[in-house]
């Protein structure tokens, strides 16, 4: 009894590894009530090499199609990761740097206790796969071996029901009972990677043509002289924040009332939507989207960018030489040699804005305090000269707990106040056991940097300031739901109507939150729209009067 009840045992596992898909929202139970080709296939292969001395090579080929089909698992359950965090599946050349980044996620959320006794889990767990799936494979081939003719009979009958089902449509609810999902899993994974290694060379392609190149400094950005010009990044604020039925009214509410008060105060706005190439995380590749005008569609594009030489928005202010150019990049940590290439004659980091707080969660520094800084640091000095800053709100990455709260700007000082405000906040391990609690405080979050920044510009902003703010990607879809796309708002913001009747072309709306039928760009297109609505258009004649 017992020898049979291995068998079978080794029969399930090696089936449901065959049909397991590699999407999240496909693991039903009719997935797993199907007929694998390839497991046909296989018995059939075992059943050809039959006894003798190619018996010997028999007993090589189960153990290693047990490894391969373990490895395939691997990938499988990494597929159904990215799927639920990126909405894409993972890539095996590009997307190895993103693990790191996960761990960092788990390192924030449950510790750096809990973030290892993941990571051994996983190891553990993929080892088990690899020898489970080994020992199963064994044992069927040894069944096989001693049971041939009934095997060869049984394969027989599989197959033709294949056929019959595959020719027939045959379906087990939504789902075709003939499947060939491993087959053509492997088969995308070939693909992918060929792609992979094609995307270089497409890449350099793409980066070559840029008509922005030889445009002479004195001819770029005229239409901003004098102005301070702020780029703002706000983390995961994305289309989901302002339309989604249930998060999307809260912060509707706050941007009308903040339009109100801003129009109030001389300040006129222009919103609509950019398309994101990325979802759920990766935000330094829409950064540099944005910044270059190219797709930073991954970590390869964004190596091969950083080490290159095109202008960026932010560089074609340093080239120009009436800007001091300055970076508050708080969740950066370490060395960030980039800000040489996206023009930043300083880069203020975490280390470097004098915080004396704690960290809330994933996030080194709270919002507020990084505006507070650059304000002591380079906006607030006495007799400087223009400048542009790209900013980087982090306040609203995951995992959205302990979320700082706003204070008066005269109460920030060294941040120390907010040692009590991360002990008084929820904790990150019991928000993400609850959806709902983590959709409530994703949107708590993107209250905070919108809150900290359009209360800065109010005390801070005058007639020379021009503010661009925007999301860099859409949340996970544990708060998207998976609706609403990649989209993330952009807003346009000035005293100075000048600004504003630059881009009268572009049909943004007015205020500070776009309508759903507002106009929705790619990001890639932001920058040589930018610098064409501001600056001389390439190939045009020098303009006068500026």
């Amino acid at each position: 009894m017992a020898h049979h009840g291995a068998t079978a045992v080794a029969a399930l596992v090696v089936l449901a590894a065959l049909l397991l898909p590699n999407k999240l929202g496909h693991l039903t139970a009719p997935m797993f009530l199907r007929i694998p080709v390839e497991g046909i296939f296989g018995v059939a292969v075992l059943l050809l090499l039959g006894p003798g001395r190619r018996g010997r090579v028999r007993r090589l080929v189960p153990a290693f199609a047990g490894t391969a089909l373990g490895l395939m698992v691997v990938l499988k359950l990494l597929d159904i990761g990215f799927d639920a965090v990126y909405k894409r599946p993972f890539d095996l050349v590009l997307d190895w740097i993103l693990l790191d980044d996960g761990q960092s996620f788990l390192r924030d959320s449950m510790g750096p206790a809990g973030a290892i006794g993941v990571v051994v889990g996983v190891l553990v767990l993929v080892f088990l796969l690899l020898v489970l799936l080994t020992w199963a494979a064994v044992r069927l081939n040894r069944v096989l071996a001693r049971h041939g003719a009934a095997a060869a009979g049984g394969t027989l009958v599989l197959g033709t029901v294949w056929v019959v089902c595959a020719a027939l449509g045959v379906r087990n609810t939504a789902v075709p009972v003939a499947a060939g999902g491993s087959a053509e899993f492997l088969q995308d994974r070939v693909q992918q990677v060929r792609a992979g290694l094609r995307d270089k060379e497409e890449f350099a392609r793409e980066s070559a043509d840029d008509d922005f190149a030889g445009v002479p400094a004195d001819r770029l950005l005229t239409g901003l002289r004098g102005k301070d010009v702020l780029f703002a990044f706000i983390e995961s604020y994305g289309r989901s924040a302002v339309q989604d039925p249930e998060m999307g009214p809260r912060v509707s509410a706050l941007l009308a009332d903040a339009d109100r008060r801003l129009r109030a105060a001389g300040w006129s706005s222009r919103s609509a939507f950019l398309t994101s190439p990325t979802y759920g995380g990766g935000s330094w590749l829409a950064h540099s989207t944005f910044n270059s005008g190219l797709w930073i569609k991954n970590q390869q594009r964004y190596r091969n960018l950083t080490s290159g030489d095109r202008m960026t928005l932010t560089s074609a202010f340093q080239k120009t030489g009436a800007w001091r150019t300055v970076g508050i990049m708080p969740g950066v940590t370490r060395s960030w040699p980039e800000g040489k290439f996206y023009g930043l004659d300083h880069v203020y980091d975490s280390r470097g804005m004098g915080y004396k707080g704690p960290k809330f969660s994933w996030t080194p520094v709270p919002d507020q305090y990084s505006l507070s800084a650059f304000e002591r640091l380079e906006h607030g000095r006495p007799g400087r000269g223009p400048m542009m800053a790209e900013i980087i709100l982090a306040s609203s990455h995951n995992p959205w707990a302990p979320i700082p709260r706003t204070l008066g700007w005269d109460e920030i000082g060294d941040g120390s106040v907010y040692d009590a405000i991360a002990e008084e906040g929820k904790d990150p391990q019991e928000v993400w056991e609850d959806p709902a609690r983590i959709r409530t405080e994703y949107r708590r979050a993107i209250e905070y940097s919108l809150t900290s920044l359009i209360t800065y510009v109010e005390k801070y902003g005058d007639e020379n300031t021009v503010l661009v703010f925007l999301g860099d990607h859409q949340p996970v879809s544990t708060v998207t739901e998976d609706k609403l796309g990649r989209d993330v708002p952009v807003t346009i913001l000035a005293r100075d109507p000048a600004v504003l009747d630059r881009v009268s072309g572009w049909g943004w709306q007015p205020g500070l939150k776009p309508g759903p039928d507002a106009p929705v760009w790619r990001m890639d297109a932001f920058r040589d729209r930018f610098l064409s609505a501001y600056g001389d258009r390439p190939g045009a004649a020098p303009s006068t009067g500026r």
